[in-house]
């Protein structure tokens, strides 16, 4: 970086700096105009010395200012984007010299000889991408899904702010997850070259495009899934189309292809007449001379559960909070919300529901309400401006609320480490501390001691110990208590935030499943995370351990083994989480595992097991025919250009001819006042020092 120096007089006249000058020379005049015995020579040198050593410090008398300049310069920036998904190899370019399946010229050293080419004027940064961006290039294309659009976002906000001179995006344009990257490209103010993979020739092939399904179903219905079929350049054949289970054919159907471009939706009914995780799997025949018979098939699972939990939300007037806890809870197929006024509440039966949530109500409400309290029923109370306090109070004992005026404040949600009833994960807790606050009653709060908090109250920057969202468990009876109103706050921030309602799906799913559990529960539960895993998925598995008198214990280890069904075992031995257990198996194999996990507390040995699968992913296999298209208009908008891999020798002459791709010069300014600078005190002290020297050798002192 060069600086540059300058001196600034604000709002003084520049002018001053030739008089503080004429004051050191008439200061030197008057000291030195005298005959003394040094000689002319030294007379002179003294003088202008101390004329030099006056107008100095006369100078900083007028304070002024100092200003640098720095100039940096910054390199354009050429980002070199490969994907490295499956489709690629699967389906490569044909007739091109630069093929990722040939050794003589693969893509990764086509593209890596682009960087040495442009020679060190330009910044080459190299990255590979499937579902997520990944540094440097590859030859692997073993990625299982694609995602460009979120490696065009992860892109961006890498190099925010930067001087970035050109994208160069190598692909077949072929993407199953995310949004169409060229809403994405479009937040890049700079250049997109793309280098155009794969064939756009229809070639004869039978697949299946996509299946639409319910994960989870409940014994005794039917459900429907729904098979996209697709056939190309097959005009004149039949597709036959089957679904098996355990080998054996549940249903089939004949499709006639009428077109060289040939879809169809095919809906199939399946009946869920046994519960656990069933096992699917749906297929197209061959036909002769057929590209790919990768796509010809799918795997599909649905978890058979035996009765959905219902769950009662009974409120007292119309608020946008019941919709949101509805939804959020619901998000979990095992519950059902039921939502009723209080003025209806005499039409249902409250034994028929596993919890009720009294939204701004408590039991001395209604009649109906009152005989809760003697139950082992759990109760959800959610406080908010309509409350009644005193019968809160009276309805419980885990929260007191003394307050002298009915009055509301905002509170916000700050996470308590310590909790342990459930898990929540890291990214939820952080999530909800940044959401915006909810209303809750203004007074002082006062916790009983077997009351587990999980959110306390922040009120502006002050953290509190006022309970915001707490559990306990009385006797068996399980209560939840949100002290505040606003939730739907928290549904719109998450949304805006990240797109999704994650957060407060766990939240309130979770939460749940605590006030539901079943209090005689086994003393040791393990199970995973969920029942079908994707492939390359890492699995995660829980464990419980409660003691006698059904307190959450983790001291004992606990060790599990998992096989899959052609042998393998796999050992781990959990870890501890909270007051429970926790395992991160990775991510294992395709196919289906039994685990058994055990654990001992003192002489009682205890045993627990189950089944999960883990799913391959066939979604690169889904689409043979390249999209250049898509390719070539993200390069247009954007003033590059599509390439096919025999051009990728021309990208380097593209990018040196392109004028928008230059290197940028910042200027950096800095003012700092000049009594500040050291050096300037150094050179008067010098200055003085050296006249007091010669002064006083030659007896002048």
């Amino acid at each position: 970086m060069l600086f540059l120096f300058s001196i600034t007089w604000g709002a003084v006249s520049g002018w001053w700096a030739l008089a503080c000058l004429l004051l050191g020379v008439l200061y030197a005049w008057l000291m030195y105009r005298s005959p003394i015995n040094l000689g002319d020579k030294f007379r002179y040198a003294l003088s202008v010395v101390r004329a030099l050593a006056v107008a100095i410090i006369a100078l900083l008398l007028l304070a002024p200012m100092l200003k640098s300049v720095g100039y940096k310069s910054e390199k354009p920036l050429v980002l070199i984007l490969q994907d490295n998904s499956e489709s690629v190899k699967l389906f490569p370019s044909p007739n091109n010299k630069v093929s990722p399946l040939t050794s003589e010229g693969d893509l990764e050293g086509a593209l890596d000889k682009v960087k040495s080419t442009l020679g060190d004027n330009y910044e080459v940064h190299e990255f590979n991408f499937d579902k997520t961006l990944h540094s440097g290039l590859s030859n692997k294309f073993n990625g299982k899904q694609t995602d460009i659009s979120a490696a065009l976002k992860q892109l961006n906000e890498q190099y925010v702010n930067q001087n970035i001179g050109a994208i160069v995006l190598a692909t077949d344009g072929l993407y199953n997850q995310g949004s169409d990257p060229q809403y994405e490209a479009r937040n890049f103010k700079t250049t997109i070259y793309t280098v155009a993979l794969g064939d756009t020739t229809p070639k004869r092939d039978l697949l299946i495009a996509n299946v639409n399904y319910n994960k989870t179903a409940f014994l005794g219905n039917d459900f429907e899934i729904e098979v996209l079929a697709e056939a190309y350049q097959s005009k004149g054949e039949t597709m036959r189309l089957t679904v098996t289970e355990d080998g054996k054919q549940v249903a089939a159907e004949n499709i006639p292809v009428n077109s060289d471009a040939f879809q169809k939706l095919v809906p199939i009914k399946l009946s869920a007449d046994r519960k656990g995780v069933r096992k699917f799997n749906i297929s197209i025949a061959p036909v002769s001379n057929e590209l790919s018979t990768q796509n010809n098939s799918e795997t599909i699972y649905v978890e058979v559960l035996d009765a959905k939990q219902r769950i009662l939300l009974v409120y007292n007037g119309p608020h946008p909070d019941v919709s949101v806890i509805k939804q959020g809870i619901e998000s979990n197929r095992n519950f059902e919300v039921k939502t009723t006024l209080l003025s209806d509440l005499s039409t249902l039966k409250i034994g028929d529901y596993s919890l009720v949530i009294l939204y701004q109500l408590t039991p001395g409400n209604s009649g109906l309400l009152q005989s809760l309290a003697k139950t082992k029923m759990p109760v959800w109370y959610m406080l908010g401006g309509q409350s009644d306090l005193q019968d809160f109070n009276n309805q419980q004992q885990a929260i007191k609320i003394s307050s002298g005026r009915a009055e509301m404040q905002e509170v916000f949600a700050q996470p308590v480490p310590e909790f342990s009833a459930f898990t929540l994960t890291d990214s939820t807790r952080q999530k909800i501390s940044t959401f915006p606050p909810l209303m809750a009653p203004f007074g002082s709060y006062t916790s009983a001691p077997a009351n587990q908090v999980l959110f306390k109250q922040k009120i502006g920057n002050v953290l509190t110990t006022y309970p915001l969202l707490s559990f306990s468990d009385e006797a068996g009876k399980r209560t939840g208590i949100l002290t505040g109103e606003g939730l739907w706050r928290w549904q719109l921030a998450e949304y805006k935030a990240n797109g999704n309602h994650h957060a407060m799906e766990e939240l309130l799913s979770q939460s749940v499943q605590y006030l539901t559990a079943n209090a005689n529960r086994q003393q040791f539960r393990v199970y995973p995370a969920k029942n079908v895993f994707d492939e390359g998925e890492n699995v995660i598995l829980n464990a419980e351990l409660y003691n006698d008198a059904l307190e959450l214990i983790n001291t004992p280890d606990v060790k599990i083994n998992l096989k899959s069904v052609d042998g393998k075992n796999y050992s781990f031995l959990f870890t501890r989480s909270g007051q429970s257990y926790q395992l991160d198996a990775g991510a294992l194999p395709v196919g289906e595992y039994a685990y058994s996990a055990t654990t001992k507390v003192g002489l009682h040995s205890f045993t627990a097991s189950g089944q999960l699968t883990v799913k391959a992913l066939n979604l690169e296999t889904r689409q043979s025919a390249a999209n250049h298209q898509l390719l070539n208009n993200m390069a247009k908008q954007s003033g590059g250009q599509m390439l096919l891999p025999s051009q990728i020798n021309q990208l380097a002459d593209l990018i040196r001819k392109n004028d928008n791709i230059k290197t940028v010069v910042y200027q950096d300014k800095h003012y700092s006042d000049m009594i500040d600078v050291k050096w300037i005190f150094i050179v008067i002290l010098a200055l003085l020092s050296t006249e007091w020297f010669i002064r006083k050798r030659e007896g002048e002192i």
